[in-house]
C-alpha cells in the first residue's frame, strides 16, 4: 500500500484491523514523534448569525436552500456537493451520505467509515428542501440537489465562488468577524456542535452521530469549546456552595 503520512495516521484504525488479517506486519507511523500543533481556529457563529445569512441569501431559492441545509445538519462541504435528489428520503425522513466530492472533480468515499451515515431531516428542512426540488430544473433522481447553472447541472455549484462571492460577504455583514485570509467556509459543523454541546445541552455521542464523526473524542475536542457562560456559572454555584453568594460580594 502507498500511504502519506497523513493518510497513515488517519487510517490507523484500518491498519489495526489489517494486523488481524495479517494484511500488513507494521504500521509505517508507529513509534513516529510528530506535532499536531495548527494556528487554524474555527470561527463559531451564533443561530442569531445564521439567521441574518439567510436572510441575505433569500433572494437565491438555491443559495438558501445550500446555507440552510449545511446549518441545520453540519455536513461537510464535500458531503453536501456530491448530493443527489435519490440520496433524499422523503418518506424515511432522512438524507442518506454515502459518498464525497473530491477535489478532483469526482465522487469518491466518505471521509471516514462512520461519515456514511443517515443525516435526520426534520420538518422545516423537509419544507425547505421540497419548495427547492419543486423550483429546480435539475430534479431528477440523478441529478445534483445543489447544481451550477452555468454548467447545465452537470457538476455541482462551485463552493470557493460561492463563499467568497455570496456567504463570506453576507457573514461579515452579520458581524462574523472573519480576518482577511482567514479560512471560511459554508462548512458549519463547529458552530452546530459548540452550540448543541453547551447550549442546547444535547447529548454528545447524538452530536457525533450528526457530524459523523469516528470517535466522540474528535466532537468534544475539536469541535466543541469551552463556554464561557457556563464556566461563570459553574464558578458561581461552587462558590454558592461554599457560602458566598454573589450578592454578598460589594
Amino acid at each position: 500500500m502507498d500511504y502519506s503520512l497523513e493518510d497513515s495516521r488517519h487510517h490507523e484504525p484500518f491498519f489495526k484491523i489489517g494486523f488481524i488479517h495479517k494484511k500488513v506486519t507494521k504500521n509505517p507511523v508507529e513509534g513516529l514523534a510528530t506535532s499536531t500543533k495548527t494556528t487554524y481556529k474555527a470561527i463559531k457563529i451564533t443561530p442569531a448569525q445564521t439567521l441574518l445569512i439567510l436572510r441575505s441569501v433569500m433572494g437565491n431559492v438555491l443559495h438558501f436552500t445550500l446555507v440552510f441545509l449545511v446549518a441545520a445538519t453540519a455536513l461537510r462541504s464535500s458531503e453536501v456537493l456530491s448530493l443527489r435528489w435519490a440520496d433524499i428520503h422523503w418518506e424515511e425522513r432522512k438524507i442518506r451520505i454515502v459518498k464525497s466530492r473530491k477535489k478532483t472533480g469526482v465522487d469518491g468515499s466518505t471521509k471516514t467509515p462512520s461519515s456514511e451515515r443517515d443525516v435526520p431531516m426534520g420538518r422545516v428542512l423537509a419544507h425547505y428542501l421540497h419548495e427547492w426540488h419543486k423550483q429546480t430544473p435539475y430534479a431528477k433522481p440523478t441529478d445534483f440537489v445543489f447544481p451550477s447553472m452555468n454548467r447545465s447541472g452537470r457538476v455541482p455549484i462551485c463552493s470557493s465562488v460561492f463563499c467568497s462571492d455570496y456567504l463570506r460577504p453576507a457573514a461579515k455583514a452579520a458581524g462574523v468577524p472573519i480576518p482577511d485570509g482567514h479560512r471560511w467556509g459554508y462548512n458549519l459543523r463547529h458552530s452546530l456542535s459548540n452550540w448543541l454541546v453547551n447550549k442546547a445541552k444535547e447529548n454528545p455521542k447524538t452530536v457525533q452521530g450528526i457530524l459523523g464523526h469516528w470517535r466522540i473524542q474528535t466532537t468534544l475536542d475539536l469541535y466543541t469549546d469551552e463556554d464561557p457562560d457556563e464556566m461563570i456559572a459553574a464558578q458561581d454555584k461552587f462558590l454558592g456552595a461554599v457560602g458566598f453568594e454573589r450578592e454578598t460580594v460589594q
